[in-house]
């Protein structure tokens, strides 16, 4: 089987993308000009304007159509591959209880000035998420969740005093990579209070790349649709191994 392919619109290989942007521009013939020489530029040829919208007076969202000529590699695309096992929450206890043989401690938050906790709750609240159960529902898990715009310090002084094992922190504020910049703060405060005592630490929000794990100091990324159960099963897989090489 080929590893090379093409965008897909209407008919197989014909390389048709819709793509949207915001210009700074008003709403006016020019306007769609304009998205239109843009497009032309990214290599998409032809190209129409299929949507066209005033975002106040002085901005206009467009979404065009079009082919390109580019082929997409498969076999030179690179992803993080899940090491661990997919657990139930039964499994997830029972390991708990047999590794740790105490309750496993979580404590998350949104830090930095976001506000949005649409994403941690749905990994920690018990309702969930994606018809999974949130951590809160692990009967072997303690589960702390501050909320949002936590400050990196406060932090990192409710999981020494908790006791943590594991710090979750979500971000979904990502202009200007506030995300990257935040999560480079909070790892660097960690290590500089705990060292090598220090709990694991997870980030996760939509604009996260997985692959920035150790450039951004933390253990753990995860993007998108990402599930409670999945969370759960890298944390006790996480501290198995932490327990077997403590250093």
């Amino acid at each position: 089987m080929s590893t090379i392919v093409r965008p897909y619109g209407d008919t197989t290989g014909d390389g048709m993308v819709q793509l949207s942007f915001t210009l700074p521009i008003p709403h006016d013939a020019r306007a769609e000009g304009a998205a239109l020489q843009l497009a032309a530029k990214m290599g998409i040829d032809p190209a129409m304007v299929v949507h066209a919208k005033p975002v106040g007076a002085d901005f206009t969202f467009f979404v065009v159509y079009g082919s390109v000529a580019h082929l997409v590699d498969l076999g030179k695309v690179e992803v993080v591959e899940r090491e661990y096992p997919l657990l139930t929450a039964k499994d997830v206890n029972a390991a708990i209880k047999k590794t740790l043989r105490r309750k496993l401690v979580v404590l998350g938050a949104c830090i930095g000035t976001d506000a949005h906790t649409v994403g941690i709750d749905a990994i920690l609240n018990v309702k969930g998420f994606a018809g999974e159960k949130g951590l809160e529902y692990y009967r072997e898990m303690r589960v702390l969740n501050l909320g949002a715009q936590v400050s990196v310090p406060e932090l990192v002084h409710r999981a020494r005093a908790e006791r943590c094992d594991a710090v979750l922190v979500s971000q979904v504020v990502t202009q200007r990579d506030a995300h990257l910049r935040n999560t480079r703060e909070l790892s660097a405060a960690f290590r500089e209070a705990m060292g090598t005592g220090r709990p694991l630490l997870v980030a996760g929000g939509p604009r996260f790349d997985p692959a920035m794990t150790e450039e951004l100091g933390v253990d753990r990324i995860f993007g998108r649709g990402t599930t409670p159960g999945e969370v759960a099963s890298y944390l006790i897989y996480a501290a198995v191994q932490q327990r077997k090489d403590p250093g």
